[in-house]
């Protein structure tokens, strides 16, 4: 249990991607128009749906507060990595500041570390740091999945599971 900082403004936009900017139907040139801002039970809603998509958590419940851009989380993990796989899904979101964990862990087994991506990271840089040795850069990825879809897809201020 605790609260995890993310950077806002540089996570995941998964918000407004299904809406299209409807131009009305006449031939004279209109300025584009801008998504409106997502409702705070909108991205409580989303986010639900992006928890359960990428981690195993009984009684899931997520609330999002949208004066202080905080996410809880509750429910029961099945593991300590489904644990942090939600609030790494959770959090490495835009909109999303800080995650507080109310969740609990079924089976409770020693905690992973978190690192935040800088300019010029690599996973095999980071396994370098994290591990003495590059090539565990796989075992970053693994950790990471599916919130990761290639290992050289990351970007500066996501925050990675770094295991044991």
């Amino acid at each position: 249990m605790g609260i995890f900082s993310f950077a806002k403004d540089i996570g995941d936009k998964i918000f407004n991607r299904d809406k299209k900017d409807e131009a009305p139907a006449t031939t004279a040139p209109t300025a584009p128009t801008t998504p409106a801002e997502p409702t705070a039970q909108e991205i409580a809603n989303l986010l639900l749906a992006r928890v359960q998509a990428n981690a195993q958590i009984d009684s899931l419940k997520v609330n999002y507060n949208a004066n202080t851009d905080t996410v809880v989380l509750s429910g029961v993990a099945k593991s300590q990595a489904e644990r942090e796989k939600a609030i790494l899904a959770a959090g490495n979101v835009q909109y999303v500041a800080q995650v507080e964990d109310n969740m609990t862990v079924a089976e409770p087994e020693p905690e992973s570390r978190f690192y935040t991506v800088k300019s010029g990271d690599t996973l095999s840089k980071i396994a370098k740091e994290m591990y003495g040795n590059a090539n565990e850069y796989n075992k970053i990825f693994e950790a990471n999945r599916p919130l990761l879809s290639h290992p050289d897809k990351i970007y500066v201020g996501q925050v990675l599971r770094i295991p044991a």
